[in-house]
């Protein structure tokens, strides 16, 4: 059974998966500082993007990102594994996004696979000090 003080860190790590997701989608990328600590490191590469600390991904994705016209993520089944001031996380997503051709025609880019987050507790609350994307499939689409 879970106590209270679990019970908030698990709605607080929910809302930390909320904020990046929103700030990716909506490419609010000074959101993300309400994510990741800033020393964390962050990798993309599964899904053919780079891996770095978040001072090297927060600009890439800010370029990367917006060829993309609409974004946006689904969040499923969250497994969050608390010890003290440190959580894993896997979190399950769906990811569509649209890119705009040259010709105005749109193709459908979609991703499904894991977010593996490794969080602290700091006095701002949870941060991210780590993620690694896991791509399970993708497709794309006219």
């Amino acid at each position: 059974m879970l106590d209270l003080k679990q019970i908030s860190d698990r709605i607080e790590i929910g809302d930390l998966l909320t904020e990046y997701t929103c700030a990716i989608d909506s490419g609010e990328w000074d959101r993300l500082d309400n994510v990741f600590v800033p020393q964390a490191r962050i990798d993309y590469t599964a899904s053919g993007g780079i891996v770095g600390d978040f001072a090297e991904v927060k600009p890439w994705l800010a370029k990367m990102l917006p060829h993309f016209a609409n974004r946006q993520h689904v969040i499923g089944q969250i497994e969050v594994t608390l010890d003290g001031d440190t959580a894993n996380v896997v979190a399950y997503f769906l990811n569509p996004m649209v890119m705009k051709e040259k010709d105005g025609s749109e193709r459908l880019w979609e991703f499904g696979g894991l977010y593996h987050h490794q969080l602290i507790r700091t006095e701002q609350g949870w941060r991210s000090r780590e993620l690694v994307e896991e791509i399970i499939w993708r497709r794309t689409a006219r």
